[in-house]
C-alpha cells in the first residue's frame, strides 16, 4: 500500500491533484509525419500523469488499407477473441487481421492480447456502413466477455495502455508509424480505476477524445446519449464525450462549431445579450440538448478524419494552449511542450473558454475569439 501511495503521491501532499496531460499535432496539408515531437512533448509533462494511463491516436497511418475500417481490439482471454472474430466475420468482410506489433517495456505491465482487423466496406459505402461499424463496437463492448474494441475507423488507430505515455509509445513502437494528426494523453486516474481500456484516447469510428478534467454532469450526459442507443460501459466521462460529439455531428448533422456550443454552451446571461437571431439559435440549442451540457472543469482535444478540435469549459478551469508554426497546428495542456518541439512558432495564444480551435485540411485554422 505504501509503494502505491508514494507512486500516486510522491510528495505526500494531503490532496492528490489529477491534472492529466493532453497534446495534439496536425500537419495542415495532410502530410504524414513521425510522432517523435508528440512523444517528446508528452515526456516533458510527465508530472501531469502517474504511469497509470497513456495513449495516442494516429490519423493516416494505414496507407495500405486507406478505405478499410481498422478494428483495434483488446482481449483478456482466447475465448473473447474467438467470439469477437465470429461476430466480425458474420457481419463484415475481414480482409486482413494480425497481432498488433509490440515491444515489451519495463514500465508497461500486464498487457492484454492486442489484435487488429481490417474490414472492407461495400462499394456504396456511406452512413449505413458507419452505423453498422458503430453498432458492432457497441455489441462487442457490451455483450462479449473479455473483449474491448478501442479503435474502429478508416486509416487511423488508437494505441493505449497502463503506463507513462512515452513507455506506451515505445511499447507500440509508434516511431514506426506516420500520421498527419497525432493526439496524446497522460492519465492521472481520479474517479475510475487504471486499466488498459480506461486509458485515453476514447474512440468511436473516426472520433477520438483526450480529456483533462472532470465532467460532473456525467450521469445526465450518459442518460442522454443512451436514449439514442449508445452504451457507456466503462463509467468514464471521456467515453460519454466521445458519444456526445458523434451524436451531435455525425447523426444529427450539427457543425463542429455548433456542437461546441452544446457541449460548452454560453451562459444564459450571455445569450440574453445576443442579437435576436443568435439568441433564438443558442436558446434552442440549450433547450434541445440540455442533457449534453458538460459541467465541471475540462479541456479536450478531439480528432476525426481531416480535423482536430480543441475546447475548454466555459470559464476555463482547465488549461489549453494553441500554437501554429509552418504548416502545423498544436494544442496542449501547456505552452512549454509546444515550444520544446517547435522553436519557430508564428502564433501562440490561449483560447477563450468555450471557444473551439479547429484545424481542417484544406481550410486552415478556425478560431472565433480574441487572443488572451
Amino acid at each position: 500500500m505504501l509503494d502505491l501511495e508514494l507512486r500516486n503521491n510522491p510528495y505526500r501532499d494531503d490532496k492528490v491533484i489529477g491534472s492529466c496531460s493532453v497534446f495534439g499535432m496536425m500537419e495542415m496539408r495532410g502530410r504524414c509525419v513521425q510522432g517523435q515531437p508528440v512523444i517528446e512533448a508528452m515526456s516533458s509533462m510527465k508530472e501531469r500523469s502517474n504511469g497509470l494511463g497513456g495513449g495516442f491516436a494516429v490519423y493516416g497511418l494505414y496507407p495500405g488499407h486507406p478505405s478499410d475500417y481498422a478494428f483495434h481490439v483488446m482481449y483478456e482471454s482466447t475465448q473473447g477473441k474467438e467470439l469477437t472474430e465470429a461476430e466480425l466475420e458474420r457481419s463484415f468482410n475481414v480482409v486482413h487481421d494480425e497481432e498488433i506489433p509490440t515491444n515489451p517495456q519495463d514500465g508497461v505491465a500486464n498487457p492484454p492480447i492486442l489484435w487488429r482487423y481490417f474490414v472492407s466496406p461495400p462499394p456504396d459505402d456511406g452512413t449505413r456502413f458507419q452505423d453498422l461499424v458503430a453498432g458492432m463496437v457497441t455489441r462487442i463492448n457490451t455483450a462479449v466477455k473479455d473483449a474491448f474494441v478501442f479503435s474502429s475507423a478508416r486509416n487511423m488507430g488508437v494505441f493505449k495502455g497502463v503506463g507513462f505515455p512515452e513507455d506506451i509509445a515505445r511499447f507500440f513502437m509508434l516511431d514506426e508509424y506516420r500520421g498527419y494528426i497525432w493526439l496524446a494523453h497522460g492519465r492521472f486516474p481520479t474517479n475510475t480505476q487504471a486499466w488498459w481500456g480506461g486509458a485515453h484516447p476514447f474512440s468511436l469510428l473516426d472520433w477520438t477524445v483526450v480529456h483533462n478534467g472532470e465532467i460532473s454532469s456525467y450521469g445526465t450526459n450518459r442518460r442522454f446519449v443512451e436514449d439514442y442507443g449508445y452504451r457507456c460501459n466503462f463509467f468514464t466521462d471521456t467515453e460519454v464525450v466521445t458519444y456526445a460529439i458523434d451524436l451531435l455531428v455525425r447523426r444529427h448533422g450539427l457543425s463542429v462549431e455548433m456542437a461546441s456550443k452544446v457541449l460548452a454552451a454560453p451562459l444564459w446571461d450571455k445569450i440574453d445579450r445576443m442579437s435576436q437571431s443568435k439568441r433564438a439559435l443558442y436558446s434552442s440549442l440549450r433547450r434541445s440538448y440540455a442533457g449534453l451540457l458538460l459541467n465541471g472543469p475540462f479541456s479536450v482535444i478531439i480528432g476525426r478524419e481531416g480535423e482536430m478540435i480543441g475546447l475548454t469549459d466555459r470559464i476555463k478551469l482547465r488549461p489549453l494552449a494553441a500554437a501554429a508554426g509552418g504548416h502545423t497546428l498544436y494544442l496542449s495542456s501547456e505552452e512549454a511542450p509546444i515550444r520544446l518541439v517547435d522553436e519557430d512558432l508564428e502564433r501562440v495564444w490561449s483560447p477563450l473558454g468555450g471557444v473551439p480551435v479547429i484545424g481542417r485540411l484544406g481550410e486552415g485554422i478556425s478560431y472565433d475569439g480574441e487572443e488572451a
